[in-house]
């Protein structure tokens, strides 16, 4: 449980001003169709995630413990940082939302695409590697995508412009330095502190 309700947090917060929230904010200005791009976003997200989760799970069982429990630090430092840079949509994913596929096929691909090597990936392969879970890591994932997501698309541009966008970085970048003094407390005493 511990695993999903901090996945859901942390990637929830992340998300806010990430590339994907604003291509979903493209997409609802684009279409106006909410549920197909929900759903859309869901499976894209889903999919995504569990290759994510898979990949830290897989590298957390190959990997010796102590050197992944400094590599666990590095990544929670290093989102911390990332974190506070603003994204930005590519043109490429503002391109992509104009292929024929219909709304859903369109955003199931362009979101996928924008997710690769994007934050909430990177935070949920991390994660899972962290946790050595699978199953509450990737739903707690695709729950905070959804969390963050599924206002921007229902209320658009009147409920992006609201956000304290810099404020929510801060804080999920707050929230990394706290999972990484963990992580490094489990680094450096193994075998004497549980995970959290």
């Amino acid at each position: 449980m511990e695993s999903f309700l901090v996945s859901t947090s942390v990637v929830g917060l992340a998300e806010i001003g990430d590339k994907t929230q604003l291509l979903s904010l493209v997409l609802a200005a684009r279409y106006r169709k909410p549920i197909p791009i929900v759903l859309g976003v869901f499976v894209a997200t889903l999919v995504n995630h569990a290759c994510s989760g898979a990949l830290g799970a897989w590298l957390a069982s190959v990997i010796n413990p102590r050197v992944m429990n400094w590599a666990v630090v590095a990544s929670f430092a290093l989102m911390a940082i990332w974190i506070l840079v603003p994204d930005k949509l590519d043109e490429a994913d503002a391109v992509a939302t104009k292929r024929p596929m219909g709304v859903f096929g369109t955003t199931v691909l362009t979101f996928f695409l924008a997710e690769m090597g994007d934050k909430t990936q990177v935070v949920t392969v991390a994660l899972a590697a962290r946790f050595h879970e699978f199953f509450g890591v990737v739903a707690g994932t695709t729950l905070g995508m959804m969390l963050a997501n599924v206002p921007v698309i229902y209320l658009g541009h009147k409920f992006a412009d609201r956000l304290p966008t810099k404020a929510v970085h801060v804080l999920a970048a707050i929230i990394f330095v706290v999972l990484g003094g963990f992580a490094l407390r489990t680094a450096l005493y193994p075998d004497t502190h549980p995970m959290f």
